[in-house]
């Protein structure tokens, strides 16, 4: 799969629910929607059949599992086996052979940290752990030194990557990475770009609260996805979004935090800095063409904030909402004249 250099250069997920349709299917189409877990979460899949293209809903889920078993064989954190646990454990500097797939992430990974000044590094996994949010973390925060220690061995700019060779090199011996704030959306895409090469251009696929559509839904109107209110007691929606060919992902710190000596510390770090957010931006969500895109520069923005993160995104056209807290427990909706014309129906551009 191959994603276009325009995009190339361009966390805990919120959740993000497809708004029901009330209308019946349109010229006798077939609705399959198929669910189940994936990459520690779930994942959603509509497909309108129009045509019958002799694919069973069996065959269908089938193509479906094997993008994103894929993705979570070579990407996650937490299977000891996978590619990306491997390049984690290879405590060398020289280079380190990775997949296509692979490579394609830490590629769109890297061009985003550089773009961003670094709000998104995928080397930032030592400090989330440090701050008690790792895999066997205490929550507790780190002192000011071990916080020091960790940011003289980490950033994106160590890791080296060899566009020919498909190879990735480390600066630094310790340096480890983390796609989680990128992989489900790579896996989005995968399930995407399959189904369009099945015949099935009018789909929604979701994972982990990552979106892709696909032309017009059952209705033969945009799919509208809505997306979550960031208020980590009572689950509602602050609106619903029409999407065509398009893709949308949120990020957001209000589900993941503990209280420490009387203030929140956010799952979020800023790797900049190497600690917790702590600015008033709640959560942000990010339409783009792509979803893996869309997934890491929601993160990236939710780290710039609400000022910084603003005027990054209207300056580079990036179509992004974001919920910003208020002081009697609200919120103010910040939205970019770019997903001011999503939600006209524009699109994106």
């Amino acid at each position: 799969m191959s994603f276009p250099d325009y995009f190339r250069v361009l966390a805990v997920p919120i959740v993000v629910t497809v708004a029901a349709s009330c209308a019946s299917p349109k010229n006798d189409s077939a609705m399959y929607e198929l669910r189940g877990s994936t990459m520690g979460t779930r994942f959603v899949v509509k497909i309108v059949a129009d045509d019958d293209n002799g694919m069973s809903e069996s065959a269908l889920r089938e193509l479906v599992e094997s993008e994103l078993m894929l993705v979570d064989g070579l990407m996650s954190q937490y299977r000891p086996g996978s590619e990306l646990s491997q390049f984690n454990r290879y405590n060398e500097t020289t280079p380190f052979a990775v997949s296509d797939e692979t490579f394609e992430v830490l590629a769109e990974a890297h061009r985003i940290s550089a773009w961003t000044d670094g709000a998104f590094d995928i080397t930032v996994g030592p400090l989330v752990e440090a701050w008690g949010f790792g895999v066997a973390s205490e929550m507790e925060p780190p002192s000011d030194a071990e916080v020091e220690e960790l940011r003289s061995r980490l950033g994106f700019a160590r890791l080296r990557l060899n566009v020919e060779a498909h190879t990735v090199q480390k600066d630094e011996p310790l340096l480890e990475g983390d796609l989680s704030a990128i992989a489900k959306g790579y896996a989005v895409d995968r399930v995407a770009e399959a189904l369009e090469l099945a015949g099935f251009p009018r789909y929604m696929v979701e994972v982990g609260g990552e979106v892709r559509t696909g032309g017009s839904n059952d209705a033969g109107t945009p799919w509208r996805i809505a997306v979550q209110r960031p208020d980590s007691h009572e689950p509602s929606f602050q609106m619903t979004v029409p999407l065509t060919n398009a893709a949308m992902a949120t990020s957001g710190d209000y589900r993941n935090f503990y209280e420490w000596e009387g203030r929140r510390v956010s799952h979020t770090i800023d790797p900049r800095t190497g600690r917790p957010l702590e600015h008033t931006l709640a959560s942000v969500t990010v339409v783009t063409r792509w979803c893996m895109t869309a997934d890491a520069v929601a993160t990236a923005l939710l780290v710039l904030g609400p000022e910084e993160g603003y005027r990054f995104a209207v300056a580079n056209d990036v179509a992004a909402l974001m919920l910003v807290r208020r002081a009697d427990g609200g919120f103010d909706e910040l939205l970019t004249p770019d997903f001011e014309r999503v939600l006209s129906g524009e699109g994106v551009r």
